[in-house]
């Protein structure tokens, strides 16, 4: 037996009717699709998301307002008890991702809640004005870390697109 011996089982393939040949036998004219509408037109193709003439539903649902600030910082806070916590003279962010107070990455802002037993020495992102008080009353010292820019500059004032 060869590869161009090989057939189907007779009765197991049957052939596509093959619709719009005339108007003499079925099948003809309008090929089964009726005679008027959308489905006899065109093949029946709707657009996506189309309903009928019906406002789409995209159009019926309002926009969203507001607008999302492509420059905003967002800081994982860290409060004086958890400082005090630490155990450690000198905190920075280093010392807080070693301990799994903070993320790896992430921009630190001491916060003011608590109370610090002994001197310590505080590397941030930013500090409150209560926290810097509380630090500075117990003997230690404040060092804002400057926050890098994504593009290697700092961010445009005014109006972006036209004072380069």
């Amino acid at each position: 037996m060869r590869v161009d011996e090989l057939s189907p089982a007779p009765g197991s393939n049957k052939a596509k009717k093959r619709v719009g040949r005339g108007i003499g036998g079925k099948g003809g004219k309008t090929a089964g699709a009726g005679t008027k509408g959308q489905h006899s037109r065109g093949r029946g193709k709707v657009g996506r998301g189309f309903e009928g003439g019906q406002t789409g539903l995209k159009q019926r649902v309002p926009k969203l307002k507001g607008f999302n600030n492509p420059f905003r910082v967002e800081y994982s806070p860290v409060n004086l008890d958890q400082v005090a916590a630490t155990g450690e003279s000198s905190v920075s962010p280093e010392v807080l991702v070693a301990k799994g107070l903070v993320r790896k990455g992430a921009f630190v802002k001491v916060l003011g809640r608590g109370e610090l037993t002994g001197k310590v020495d505080v590397a941030a992102h930013a500090v409150s004005a209560s926290a810097r008080e509380a630090i500075e009353a117990a003997g230690g010292s404040v060092t804002i870390i400057p926050l890098p820019y994504k593009s290697g500059r700092p961010p445009v004032q005014g109006n972006q697109f036209t004072n380069r």
